[in-house]
């Protein structure tokens, strides 16, 4: 089957299909609940975020980074094949032909997929936060960004700032519980998400955080971390009554099932890093169930406030700038 532009539209979706089952079980049981056509093209938005974090990183679906993989280099490439999927013109890349027809069939602002491109070159420039602020804008652009396009792939109009802002929240609620759990990884490949002015504040030297002498204090980070991610958490759970009946389940039960890293996380305390926290598929399961029953009865009444939260960059009156 042939779709718009020449795109092999069959052969798109089985590997957008055999990226999520490689890149993220937690997801992929997610993805199950959107309607059909949603989740096609829920997964050819993965599939070229999967591809372009790996390509950055020097990776494989995650994994090891490749030695002396030029990460600057890779972030060109993306912005060249990307280029290229906006235009139309199929590259040969599966993961790129998979937004290129993607495209065909949703308006996503050029906007919000360069803020996604520009998380990969912080990545690329092993750029490390100083602040607060400089943490929830990181977050922002490798998965805030990427919860506003998805939310656009469920049909959010692209004129409703306040919805993708709680997309967005979304997005930064997975991302603060994934520096949550992968401090330790992290530091094994020389990167540290931790911002320095929390470093300097517990009095943890540059670069020593995971010395065990200081294994308390970093508790007490990643404690600030799972308390930062409920926060953006909950606003995205009141955000997600927008979205329609299938899409809500999902993202309701991702929501769960993610928020359950930085739960246990900040349980575990000083044994965080002892081994990789996960979450087991029986809870997953009974976040699938919850999520489920949570659309089933009206919505919650009690609004909940983003007051005091990072908001992303506007994008009103780029939809039209879509190609």
């Amino acid at each position: 089957m042939t779709a718009a532009g020449g795109y092999d539209a069959a052969a798109l979706h089985r590997f957008a299909h055999d990226s999520i089952a490689r890149g993220s079980k937690s997801f992929a049981l997610a993805s199950r609940l959107f309607d059909r056509r949603t989740r096609e093209r829920v997964l050819l938005l993965y599939a070229w975020c999967r591809a372009a974090d790996d390509l950055t990183d020097g990776q494989d679906h995650g994994g090891t980074m490749r030695a002396g993989h030029d990460a600057v280099a890779a972030v060109a490439r993306i912005r060249d094949l990307t280029d290229r999927a906006y235009a139309g013109d199929p590259t040969d890349d599966p993961a790129f032909d998979a937004l290129g027809l993607l495209l065909t069939e949703v308006a996503i602002p050029r906007a919000v997929i360069n803020d996604i491109v520009a998380g990969f070159e912080l990545d690329a420039a092993d750029w490390r936060p100083r602040s607060e602020a400089d943490l929830l804008r990181y977050c922002y652009h490798v998965a805030g960004a990427v919860g506003v396009a998805m939310a656009l792939v469920m049909g959010v109009d692209p004129a409703d700032e306040t919805t993708l802002d709680r997309a967005s929240d979304l997005g930064i609620a997975f991302q603060l519980a994934n520096i949550a759990r992968d401090i330790a990884e992290d530091a094994a490949a020389d990167r540290c998400y931790l911002p320095v002015d929390w470093l300097v504040e517990l009095d943890v030297p540059p670069g020593q955080h995971m010395h065990p002498a200081f294994r308390p204090r970093l508790a007490v980070m990643a404690k600030w971390l799972a308390e930062m991610a409920g926060e953006y958490e909950a606003s995205a759970r009141w955000g997600a009554r927008k979205l329609p009946p299938r899409s809500r389940w999902a993202v309701l039960a991702a929501a769960g099932i993610y928020g359950d890293i930085a739960r246990a996380v900040r349980r575990r305390g000083d044994h965080a890093w002892d081994h990789r926290t996960a979450t087991t598929r029986a809870a997953k399961f009974g976040w699938v169930a919850r999520a489920g029953w949570s659309v089933l009865r009206r919505p919650p009444l009690r609004r909940i406030a983003r007051d005091g939260l990072w908001t992303r960059p506007r994008i009103a009156g780029d939809a039209e700038a879509a190609q």
